[in-house]
């Protein structure tokens, strides 16, 4: 069967990684890179710990790209400090050296090469913000026709955002973490004629990490991979957490597990509202992840990781 070809850009955070680890179980995918864009992460520690992930799910032969991009508003200290404590985690770094390839050019050169050397369209696989592609878009225009679709963890369409109403720093409670990080190169991206699916805050809100399913992986200890989720996850289980990344990159595996739902938006990309990806009457289609069929969700992701 003919593969789908697929170049990922993440942007450090815990889920990430497991979206990473998730995505590299699937036999249907020929994965041309990935990207790490500095922004929910410590760039070196998110770079080399999703190095360390392809050493040890041994597909070493798959490049890394560090992005040199840089956001509006940076994501807390408490978040990115994760990046570190992956990067450390035991199970990472039980042999001396990284044999997967950290390339000489910058993340954004390396996407825009990735893309005007491939056979045919990519869909890229975004669970970070926008940022690299829009400025790989701004390099090489010409790259949109390469580009299948996008498919984006980011946005809140009809739910509050998850960056914390502040009425000190200007914010009204409706914006999502990877928008309002640069809201400008969203709509950047906005302006394109590339197909986006999104999977908004409106779906993940309804999955949550729980601590039944992270002792479901646990007790899966003698699969590394599972063995590893499990204890990233376990890192989080104080915080509410959700599957935003993992149940991101599943719909390239199993699209029949979701519906999805066209809106018209627009990016907001200043005032009490930056960042919000807001539903307006006449604005850029998009396709939005609207359901998903939560136990094959969580089965498929519990068969993938043990291995």
């Amino acid at each position: 069967m003919k593969k789908q070809l697929v170049l990922m850009d993440h942007d450090g955070g815990v889920d990430d990684y497991l979206a990473t680890m998730l995505l590299l179980t699937m036999e249907d995918i020929e994965l041309l890179g990935i990207v790490v864009t500095p922004a929910d992460c410590y760039i070196q520690s998110a770079v080399s710990a999703t190095r360390k992930i392809i050493d040890l799910m041994k597909f070493s032969h798959i490049s890394v790209a560090e992005s040199t991009v840089r956001g509006i508003n940076p994501f807390p200290r408490l978040y990115r400090r994760d990046s570190m404590i992956v990067d450390h985690l035991p199970i990472l770094n039980q042999q001396e050296n990284i044999i997967t390839t950290l390339v000489a050019e910058t993340g954004q050169d390396f996407m825009v090469r990735v893309l005007q050397e491939a056979p045919e369209p990519v869909t890229l696989m975004i669970t970070g913000p926008l940022t690299t592609i829009a400025t790989a878009l701004d390099q090489a225009p010409e790259i949109e026709t390469k580009i299948e679709k996008i498919i984006w963890m980011g946005g809140a369409l009809n739910v509050p955002g998850n960056v914390e109403k502040s009425i000190e720093l200007g914010q009204d409670g409706s914006a999502e973490w990877n928008v309002y990080w640069d809201a400008i190169s969203a709509a950047r991206v906005w302006k394109t004629q590339i197909e986006i699916i999104m999977c908004p805050l409106d779906l993940t809100n309804n999955v949550p990490v729980t601590s039944e399913l992270v002792q479901k992986m646990g007790k899966q200890r003698h699969y590394p991979i599972s063995d590893l989720a499990g204890q990233c996850y376990a890192l989080v289980i104080p915080q509410d957490y959700y599957f935003w990344d993992v149940l991101a990159t599943a719909y390239l595996g199993h699209p029949e597990f979701y519906q999805l739902q066209e809106w018209e938006t627009e990016i907001v990309t200043s005032g009490v509202s930056q960042g919000r990806t807001k539903v307006v009457s006449g604005g850029r289609k998009i396709y939005a992840m609207d359901q998903v069929d939560k136990k094959a969700f969580y089965d498929y992701i519990l068969q993938q990781w043990a291995r």
